[in-house]
């Protein structure tokens, strides 16, 4: 039970990503409303950058510039923290767009509520 604790306290970046995920995940399939799904998913994607962030970082790694004076030093690798720089761009640019959907369905529904809107579509499609 020791090791597995010092395991887990070692890997704190990993075991904290997956309380995010999990967070983020629960919050998406528990809410009807459209706000807060949009923060779930905003949570898990969070998640996964700091997993891939941690999955790049070295212990006592310097920072990824060449260093003549200390040839044998480990560095960071810095294409994870690239390829979340464009995640958060891409998640940015698409959490903008679903807000301009969100508004638009309440612009034409009234609500936020996702149960209600598709009773409202339903409703109509009866009909």
């Amino acid at each position: 039970m020791r090791i597995l604790l010092s395991k887990l306290l070692i890997n704190y970046p990993y075991m904290a990503s997956v309380v995010l995920f999990i967070i983020g995940a629960s919050t998406v399939l528990t809410r009807s409303n459209l706000f807060k799904k949009l923060i779930g998913i905003n949570i898990m994607e969070s998640a996964i950058f700091l997993m891939f962030i941690a999955a790049g970082n070295t212990r006592g790694g310097a920072v990824p510039i060449l260093d003549q004076a200390n040839p044998g030093a480990s560095y960071i690798n810095p294409i994870p923290s690239a390829l979340m720089l464009t995640g958060i761009v891409v998640s940015v640019s698409v959490t903008a767009f679903a807000l301009a959907l969100i508004v638009r369905l309440y612009d034409s529904y009234g609500t936020t509520n996702a149960r209600r809107i598709a009773e409202m579509r339903n409703g109509v499609a009866d009909r």
